[in-house]
């Protein structure tokens, strides 16, 4: 380039022929020299796009029929870099397998056989209270991490959740839907030494409670649920089972979208706290006794002022209710990068049941 530039002068200076031609010859090697430093400096500024993560879900829950898209994860998250399968052939290229413990539980699956690729990470799944979750032992030491309804899962999936409403869809005149009817109980899988039926035989003492589901005999289907609940001024929220972060969907589908006042049997107070307003419920445990509950209800209803005062919380959230588990699956993939890469499980059993 220099014996270029040199020449070009010298040529200029005599003013002979040649010096358009070593102007050209300049110009290219100028654009050549461009064209070169480009490359290196977007040689050093590169960024490789990372690949995908791969997560393989080993079962699907309740070996429900899936059509999986692989790319499934777009339709929630333009920014999800994951590809979501069921495809064990792709096992030793999966980079979390997920295991869903009602399966595992029920013996109608089981691990993989072959070695564990290095770095793959397993993760154990379930929405059951412990209470109703057998056979844990034996996945000691096998998971690295845990995806539940409790807050300190690695991943986080509560059955439902109050999500801010939008600016423009704030509500200001927020009427409640006539109730024809005190309180009511939907319920399958009855027991009558439960603490809940329990509850409930001893509060039906004082009021009525209209009670359906299977257990009664008065089974309700799916389109029925919500519009039937609706015509009761109280949802009996009653858990199977009483444990930490234990909030199923019988608070956030059967009251709060139904527009029904939750009656909750479950974790203390505090706990619902965490994720709901204090008034937007009652708990059982605030009251001495089941007569003295069924007289603060009946009079509750009687009272419209306060009894409107517990849907306050309708002009500020909406009800989020989590069922979608290619969406609960999806959350691996912006969650992955930042849970903890050497952890194991070496007692599934004692953590999930503390």
């Amino acid at each position: 380039m220099a014996v270029l530039h040199l020449c070009l002068l010298s040529t200029l200076k005599t003013g002979k022929i040649l010096a358009p031609v070593v102007v050209v010859l300049y110009l290219l090697q100028l654009l050549v020299n461009c064209y070169i430093s480009q490359v290196v400096w977007a040689g050093k500024n590169y960024k490789k796009i990372p690949e995908p993560v791969i997560i393989l879900v080993w079962h699907w829950p309740f070996h429900a029929n899936s059509t999986l898209r692989e790319d499934a994860c777009l339709d929630l998250n333009d920014d999800a870099n994951c590809i979501l399968t069921h495809n064990r052939s792709m096992l030793d290229r999966a980079d979390v397998v997920v295991f869903h413990h009602r399966e595992l539980q029920l013996k109608s699956s089981s691990l993989p056989q072959l070695a564990r690729p290095p770095n793959q990470k397993w993760l154990w799944v379930s929405l059951e209270s412990p209470t109703n979750t057998k056979r844990i032992h034996p996945f000691n030491g096998h998971f690295n991490w845990t995806m539940t309804y409790r807050t300190d899962s690695d991943i986080f999936i509560p059955y439902g959740a109050l999500l801010p409403r939008e600016q423009s869809d704030q509500m200001t005149n927020f009427s409640i839907a006539k109730k024809s009817h005190l309180s009511t109980w939907v319920v399958s899988n009855y027991h009558k030494n439960s603490l809940r039926a329990k509850m409930h035989a001893n509060l039906s003492r004082h009021m009525p409670i209209d009670v359906f589901g299977r257990a009664a005999g008065k089974f309700l289907p799916s389109k029925m649920l919500l519009p039937t609940i609706s015509r009761y001024a109280f949802y009996l929220a009653f858990e199977n089972s009483i444990h930490t972060d234990y909030i199923t969907e019988k608070l956030w589908r059967n009251a709060f979208m139904a527009g029904s006042i939750p009656v909750v049997l479950g974790p203390p107070r505090a706990n619902y706290e965490r994720f709901v307003p204090p008034d937007s419920f009652i708990h059982v445990n605030d009251f001495a006794s089941e007569k003295e509950l069924a007289s603060f209800l009946m009079d509750l209803r009687e009272n419209s002022t306060r009894y409107e005062q517990y849907f306050n919380w309708r002009k500020r959230f909406v009800v989020k209710l989590n069922t979608n588990w290619t969406e609960r699956f999806c959350s691996i993939c912006t969650k992955f990068h930042s849970l903890p890469q050497s952890k194991v499980y070496h007692n599934l059993h004692d953590w999930f049941h503390k």
